[in-house]
């Protein structure tokens, strides 16, 4: 099994209603590919001070869980994947790190 995890970091706050409604979106356009295991998605907790670290700070974090990297292509090529990408990314711009690794549990 491969854990993708992605890291996402939106350029300008988000209103908690269209964050919800984001991790909504992405979770079920995945959910919907047939071939992931499982998609969870939370919310990034701050601490005071990390503004000042000079690095990716994440908005929230996303984790999809598929077989082997065949499935890992499939899940982010199927339909509707870069749609919900392109609308989200045009109302709220984000940057995302990610990466691939065996199960941390």
């Amino acid at each position: 099994m491969i854990a993708h995890t992605m890291i996402v970091s939106f350029d300008q706050p988000v209103p908690d209603a269209e964050l919800d409604q984001y991790l909504t979106d992405i979770e079920k356009v995945l959910n919907d590919s047939g071939v992931a295991l499982s998609v969870t998605s939370r919310r990034h907790i701050p601490v005071p001070g990390e503004e000042h670290i000079p690095a990716l700070i994440a908005t929230a974090i996303l984790q999809v869980n598929v077989a082997d990297f065949e499935a890992l292509g499939q899940a982010f090529a199927a339909p509707g994947v870069d749609k919900i990408i392109d609308f989200w990314q045009a109302r709220y711009p984000y940057k995302v790190a990610f990466a691939n690794h065996e199960p941390l549990a």
